[in-house]
């Protein structure tokens, strides 16, 4: 199992001193994060309240790592590593992280650039120099950004994780090769991609290609239909209408065979997401419990 997070997890609010805890709050989320595993982290917005100071300091002795291709000083150095290179399961993946584009608010000269242009060329060099057989990009920038970086990543990566917004759960979106992966809200849920990695090409979304299986059954059932009618019909009019329905439904049907994944490749390259609800039915470690009881309070809105 490979444990990542997409960042935007440490704090409330982007404006330092709102909370005279936030300090604590967020050692305790990122030593728990370490404890559980997470290889990576995207540094998002959310998580540069306190500075790139503060955070260095805070993972000096941790295994996780923060990551992002575009977050520069003054100078235009990188505060953070662009990406990091994990085995998992015998497969090699390659994590990119992304923070936002513009100006570091309370930060002076820190900037995050383009994040585009930064993922592709971080991406494209994972894949060339490091030959990785999944690249994940942690993008922790706004959803439209997202969107666009799905468009133009071309094949340089698989996956797109993206934070920002707080958007919670939903279906995996693949534009043309990458799909963009929304990985929950901000702790309510657990994001789970199933992966099988094998051949080349696009990663096959096992959940669409279930609904389309389901669709192709009915549209062929359509296309029988309409065969049937058309050879019953000597209506010049009723059967140019049939036709155009048929020739509809035979070009439905092509789009459903290409999304049921019934290649070889698509059953070697797969994913499947699901989500682990984290509510009142997931138990809690009761010593992890008393620490965060006294910084949140049990009857606080945020516990």
């Amino acid at each position: 199992m490979l444990v990542l997070d997409a960042g935007n997890a440490l704090f409330k609010s982007m404006t330092p001193g709102g909370d005279p805890r936030e300090k604590a709050r967020a050692e305790l989320l990122l030593e728990q994060m370490d404890a559980l595993g997470t290889s990576a982290m995207a540094v998002g917005a959310r998580d540069l309240t306190l500075g790139t100071a503060f955070l260095s300091l805070a993972t000096k002795e941790a295994k996780l790592k923060l990551l992002s291709a575009n977050l520069v000083d003054a100078r235009g150095k990188s505060l953070f590593a662009p990406s990091t290179v994990l085995t998992v399961g015998g497969v090699k993946f390659g994590v990119v992280g992304l923070s936002p584009e513009g100006a570091v608010v309370g930060q002076k000269g820190v900037v995050g650039k383009a994040p585009v242009p930064a993922a592709l060329a971080e991406s494209r060099r994972l894949r060339e120099k490091e030959k990785v057989d999944v690249v994940v990009v942690l993008a922790a920038i706004p959803y439209e950004d997202a969107l666009e970086l799905s468009k133009e990543v071309g094949t340089a990566a698989d996956f797109i994780v993206q934070s920002h917004e707080g958007r919670g759960m939903g279906m995996a979106q693949r534009q043309d090769f990458a799909s963009l992966i929304p990985p929950g809200e901000r702790g309510k849920q657990l994001a789970r991609l199933e992966l099988t990695v094998g051949g080349k090409g696009p990663f096959v979304d096992l959940s669409q290609s279930e609904r389309a299986r389901s669709g192709l059954k009915i549209v062929e059932d359509n296309i029988q239909r309409a065969k049937a009618r058309l050879e019953a019909t000597q209506d010049a009019s009723a059967r140019r209408s049939l036709e155009a329905s048929l020739a509809s439904l035979e070009n439905r049907r092509k789009q459903l065979v290409l999304e049921a994944g019934g290649s070889e490749q698509g059953l070697e390259r797969t994913h499947h997401l699901s989500y682990l609800h984290l509510g009142a039915d997931v138990p809690d470690d009761p010593a992890l419990k008393k620490r965060v009881d006294r910084l949140e309070g049990s009857g606080s809105g945020s516990h």
